[in-house]
């Protein structure tokens, strides 16, 4: 994941952590076990990569992560 994580550097992503947790940003860099992420509003968030789960490019600014389910 922490190569992933440093090959995107610069791009907008979707972040699923364990829980129910989810977060968007520009991923700023991967410094140590540590993600930077950096928001609309120049905010930036520290993520353990350790606790992350799923990683996704950003597709459009109304979807979030998650699923649907159809029945």
């Amino acid at each position: 994941m922490k190569e992933l994580l440093s090959k995107m550097v610069g791009q907008e992503v979707d972040v699923l952590c364990t829980g129910t947790s989810s977060l968007r940003g520009k991923v700023v860099k991967v410094e140590g076990d540590v993600l930077h992420l950096k928001d609309d509003e120049d905010n930036v968030c520290y993520v353990s990569i350790d606790k992350i789960t799923a990683v996704w490019e950003k597709r459009n600014s109304e979807r979030h992560p998650g699923f649907v389910f159809k029945s």
